[in-house]
């Protein structure tokens, strides 16, 4: 039977979806096959978004109306029947995975002091330990409830638990007042009979509604600016209704500002101050009153390049105001910076191996590619390094930035113009404040890093003069500073070539002692366990001496990354059977893997079947140590292996991390040109990893 917990609160409010998704995050990293169920769906008008936010979680494999019970019309009709259909639904979920995540009734129905009852209930009859959601905020949300105010509801809440016989299993107070988080847990804790209690604080950005939602609360539409901009949450309300110079200085960071559609002058300086520099950025600009845009003023706007989103709506300046200030924001998959800020603060202030150790949810042997990402976040976090990210003009660079530097995963240094980045990841909703942002063209950086790639490649005829132009390109930019100790490693290549990416380092960085070739190798993360593939994307056809320079070098990194390496030196034959040129190249790459490295177990020639699979193993090599159980896979040169990986990733459904480079004395990683978000952020993990160093 598979373990669960079910999450409630004792109120609305509670940003129980917040505590949800750090629940299922921090279980997905032990759990294997994990589930989500909602046993009373907040409407049957529309999808339920928290429901929806969690099944997009990466460790999720659920259908929508699968992880559903029943609706808030099924429970007023009939409570028991409801139940019982809740139950029968849940069963069916609980089948398919090793622990359900529960998530409770959001207090959206007509107000009813049963509802944690009923959720208590629930939890009794599912066989589900509760985990109690409080909010540190008072229901009027005019400000933080006292340590001695959550000890109160503590104790009138948990008399409603044991009288379902629902079994309570923790509580986290949520949005608590971040000046008094120990107070507060204290009081709590000694309400509820010392049970494990964790508070985490209130944070406005998570609350804060997109400008898109403020579109939607006032029937507004969109008639100026950059669409995808309208992700960006509004911190604040700036009502525009006097003149300009009064509400240039009224301007808050972050803020919507509603603006009368007839107080053109007022719009255009709103937007100019925007673009300054000199004045907060805002989030968006609403024009009420139903006015359109003369075409003067139209065109003008589209003169000034502004991306800033300009919604127009008929309502007045008070009813504008009013369905602004109502607007709760919602923590939904479309919002990157929330789920990171929500992820970031749930794991800075609620122990994880504790909460596992109350769910029951126990570690498991298997590793999937989810539970993998997680270690790489994990070791990385452990002992961070300072990475350099060389395009920061690329989005995709700048939103993995924001999800690093809140997951606290590694520092950074982004290359660029610092008010065009940073302007751009204000514009995008992001925060990379964390970040250092540095120029090419830095004159005291470029002079010093010019002076020493001239020496450095002074054999090559390479001059100061012509060494300054060179540094201000990015790649090479980037790896002076980790060749100089300015940074601990560089990940490029999103918009680059590899060639662009690495030469740098072949020039610069050069190869580790003993090591005579750089190579790659890719995680190949199956559904149960991690393997490593080499070299799939650098070297085209190693001879023997290189093969095992590559053998020796995976079983390094598989071992860097907590993989036990078994090498299997792969072939179109296994042992004695087979002969030729191929055959004898890796025959001889495995003599010499074995004479400089005795106590490295590997096999070769290998065939890839013989290598992976146990009873065919037991056939053809049936007294080797890495036959059938192999770890690290040699490809004998660059078509088989790329050919493979890919067949593999296509085929088999692998998720393939890497490339990651082998060899260079620091570490410098390579992106695909296609690579998503969550690319750059395993790369940057992997990198800082690498940067830890092999007893890391």
């Amino acid at each position: 039977m598979a373990t669960s917990v079910y999450i409630t609160s004792a109120e609305g409010h509670s940003g129980k979806s917040s505590i949800a998704l750090g629940v299922l995050d921090t279980l997905s990293r032990d759990v294997p096959r994990i589930g989500v169920f909602r046993p009373i769906a907040r409407s049957t008008q529309e999808r339920d978004y928290v429901l929806e936010l969690l099944l997009q979680h990466p460790a999720v494999d659920l259908d929508y109306d699968e992880a559903v019970g029943v609706s808030y019309e099924d429970v007023h009709d009939d409570p028991d029947a409801a139940l019982s259909r809740i139950v029968e639904r849940f069963k069916a979920v609980e089948r398919k995975v090793d622990t359900v995540v529960i998530v409770g009734s959001d207090y959206t129905d007509v107000g009813s002091p049963t509802e944690l009852s009923y959720n208590a209930r629930i939890a009794a009859n599912l066989a589900a330990p509760v985990l109690l959601v409080l909010t540190g905020r008072k229901v009027d949300e005019t400000g933080g409830r006292t340590a001695d105010e959550m000890r109160q509801i503590a104790e009138l809440s948990f008399p409603e638990l044991a009288n379902e016989h629902a079994q309570a299993l923790a509580v986290v107070v949520n949005r608590a007042d971040p000046e008094h988080l120990d107070e507060i847990v204290a009081a709590t804790t000694q309400a509820v009979g010392g049970l494990p209690v964790w508070a985490v604080p209130e944070d406005p950005y998570l609350v804060a509604p997109t400008m898109r939602a403020i579109m939607q609360a006032t029937d507004g539409h969109l008639v100026k600016g950059d669409e995808e901009l309208l992700q960006r949450e509004a911190l604040g309300v700036v009502v525009s209704a006097m003149s300009m110079e009064n509400v240039l200085v009224r301007l808050t960071e972050g803020a919507v500002v509603v603006i009368p559609g007839d107080r053109s002058e007022v719009l255009v300086a709103v937007l100019l101050a925007n673009s300054s520099g000199t004045f907060p950025t805002v989030a968006g600009i609403v024009l009420n009153g139903g006015f359109e845009l003369s075409p003067t003023i139209s065109r003008l706007i589209e003169g000034l390049g502004a991306d800033v989103p300009i919604i127009s709506t008929d309502l007045g300046t008070y009813q504008t105001a009013t369905k602004i200030t109502q607007t709760r924001g919602r923590l939904a998959a479309d919002s990157q910076r929330k789920l990171d800020t929500a992820l970031a603060l749930f794991e800075k202030h609620v122990d994880r191996r504790a909460l596992v150790e109350a769910v029951g949810a126990g570690t498991s042997t298997v590793v999937t590619p989810l539970m993998f990402e997680y270690e790489l976040l994990e070791r990385a976090r452990a002992d961070r390094k300072r990475i350099v990210l060389p395009e920061g003009s690329d989005d995709r660079i700048l939103r993995a930035a924001s999800t690093l530097l809140s997951r606290q995963v590694a520092d950074l240094v982004i290359l660029g113009d610092e008010t065009e980045i940073r302007a751009r990841a204000t514009g995008l909703g992001i925060d990379i404040s964390g970040a250092q942002v540095l120029s090419p063209f830095d004159p005291e950086l470029r002079e010093r890093f010019a002076v020493e790639y001239a020496r450095l490649r002074a054999h090559k005829g390479v001059t100061v003069d012509f060494a300054r132009d060179v540094v201000t390109d990015v790649s090479y930019f980037g790896t002076m500073m980790v060749h100089l100790g300015l940074a601990d490693g560089m990940v490029s290549g999103a918009a680059h070539t590899t060639a662009h990416t690495i030469r740098p380092g072949f020039e610069v960085i050069k190869t580790k002692p003993g090591v005579s070739v750089v190579s790659s190798v890719f995680f190949m993360a199956l559904a149960d366990r991690v393997l490593v593939y080499g070299d799939c994307a650098v070297v085209p056809d190693p001879d023997s001496a290189q093969l095992a320079d590559i053998a020796i070098s995976s079983a390094g990194t598989a071992g860097q990354f907590g993989i036990d390496p078994r090498v299997a030196m792969l072939s179109y034959s296994t042992g004695e059977s087979g002969s030729g040129a191929e055959v004898e190249k890796v025959r001889a790459a495995t003599a010499l893997v074995r004479e400089r490295q005795p106590q490295l177990l590997v096999e070769g020639p290998i065939q890839y079947d013989a290598a992976a699979d146990a009873a065919v193993a037991r056939t053809k090599m049936p007294d080797s140590q890495v036959a059938g159980r192999a770890t690290v896979f040699v490809f004998p040169d660059l078509n088989t292996g790329n050919n493979t990986y890919k067949a593999v990733q296509r085929s088999a459904g692998a998720v393939a991390i890497g490339p990651v480079l082998q060899g260079l004395n620091k570490p410098i990683n390579d992106l695909s040109r296609g690579a998503l978000v969550r690319d750059i952020v395993n790369t940057v993990a992997i990198t800082a990893i690498q940067a830890q160093g092999p007893t890391a």
